[in-house]
């Protein structure tokens, strides 16, 4: 068994590292409230080493040029959003962009209402890069690619700023950029519009400007609207934009980034589409969308989408109910739990192990204890204790998640912070906590167990 304190690689910070006040309370309250924290993943982030490499990978790959798509799939409160959230964290460090969304009754991949445009506009919504990864960094990214090429025109030309030869070389630059989308689908269309920005960008021109980025997240309800606001006659549609996706990504390089990462999560609303048809459209659009990534007519580009085993191998309703995905995408014969192939287009989470858990609650102690000031109380032998109770009980090995047991230990460190006085032995062994079953850790388990050492 190897060291429990090993990290997964890369810069994760060391268990006992001061975690800021800031960081430490986005991080707890997000996870007693069930939901992933956006910022402080580095702090507690264990296991999941051979899925985080696979996935980093893919993230090499893309940043040369190619393009990758995978499903994570894995029970409510695995950690399928956490183990995304940690990708879109490290890829913004490498300089990529990202967007993602969360698929919902309203957001789908295609739809008679225009359901795929709202998940379009969400993804642009929450597109981020390193200096703005809260989202909405699409007018920061255009203003500072612009501000990049005036840069490099005037450190190559030696023109004098405000030159007319300084911008005449800078038009020759955003032209190079902008006939290298042409050859793309609608990139004459993309590039006409990024032509615009930069005059009206030149021009000091803000209302053109805002009707551009308009366009461009996809707002725009009729062609006749764009026509008189901006001259052209295309929009964004519910069929073609993950298209404009593509074009973001080859224009995201373009303009000095390595590449586009695409987080979509939710899977299951397609599953819950009633009407078959519909449902069968939307997996059309994911049977694209893999097609153009494994047959290289995307650049630059990887996507990444998660849900439930059931949304992903229902083979009635899910995406296996559709022949052409459930043919590439189901497992051969030879992958099984405990040794899955991390390079299949799929990834299937295992449970984490009670060890790892284990040092998960000794990351969260700290950071409690750092948070609000005062000596950690609970001891390593506490701390095993807790781990026993929680995959002591019934049924445990197949049904607890990451989440129950963080929810559990971050609500008894708010209750031993707040009753000092309480009995940490006692509240771990109270019939409230172990559900009124005093052998809630078998035998088998306490043997398994007796070798957790801290």
């Amino acid at each position: 068994m190897g060291d429990p304190k090993e990290g997964v690689g890369g810069n994760i910070p060391e268990v006992r590292k001061k975690v800021p006040r800031r960081i430490a309370q986005a991080v707890l309250n997000s996870l007693k409230g069930g939901v992933v924290p956006r910022i402080g993943l580095p702090y507690i982030t264990v296991g999941r080493k051979s899925e985080i490499e696979a996935l980093l990978h893919d993230v090499d790959i893309i940043g040369e040029g190619g393009a990758s798509f995978r499903f994570v799939v894995g029970r409510y409160g695995s950690g399928k959003s956490f183990l995304l959230q940690t990708i879109r964290n490290y890829v913004m460090e490498r300089n990529f962009v990202v967007v993602d969304a969360d698929l919902s009754p309203e957001r789908k991949l295609t739809g008679t209402k225009g359901q795929g445009l709202q998940t379009y506009r969400e993804l642009v919504r929450n597109l981020s890069t390193k200096t703005r990864p809260e989202g909405g960094a699409l007018t920061l990214l255009l203003d500072r690619w612009i501000s990049s090429v005036q840069s490099k025109a005037l450190q190559e030309t030696g023109f004098q700023a405000g030159s007319p030869e300084l911008a005449s070389e800078v038009g020759r630059q955003i032209h190079e950029v902008t006939q290298a989308m042409n050859d793309l689908v609608h990139g004459f269309d993309f590039a006409n519009l990024l032509t615009m920005y930069y005059k009206a960008y030149v021009d000091g021109d803000d209302e053109v400007r805002g009707k551009v980025v308009k366009w461009f997240r996809g707002e725009y309800q009729t062609k006749t609207e764009a026509r008189q606001e901006l001259g052209v006659g295309v929009i964004i549609t519910d069929e073609d934009w993950y298209d404009y996706l593509k074009l973001f990504a080859a224009f995201f390089r373009q303009a000095g980034y390595m590449g586009l990462l695409i987080f979509i999560d939710e899977l299951v609303n397609v599953y819950k589409i009633p009407n078959s048809v519909a449902r069968n459209n939307n997996y059309e659009k994911i049977l694209t969308m893999y097609n153009d990534t494994l047959q290289g007519k995307a650049q630059y580009l990887g996507i990444l989408m998660s849900g439930t085993p059931q949304c992903v191998e229902d083979t009635r309703r899910g995406v296996y109910s559709y022949e052409a995905l459930r043919s590439r995408l189901q497992e051969g014969r030879f992958s099984r739990e405990g040794a899955r192939d991390m390079l299949a287009p799929v990834i299937r989470l295992e449970m984490l192990s009670a060890e790892e858990m284990l040092v998960l609650t000794e990351k969260l102690a700290e950071m409690h204890a750092g948070l609000y000031s005062y000596e950690r109380t609970l001891s390593e032998d506490d701390l095993v204790t807790f781990i026993k109770i929680e995959y002591g009980r019934i049924g445990a090995d197949t049904n607890i998640t990451p989440r129950e047991v963080i929810r559990d230990f971050i609500e008894l460190l708010d209750i031993l912070y707040q009753n000092p006085k309480l009995n940490v032995s006692s509240l771990l062994t109270s019939d409230s906590f172990s559900f009124t079953k005093s052998e809630a850790v078998s035998d088998e388990a306490e043997g398994e167990y007796a070798s957790f050492t801290l």
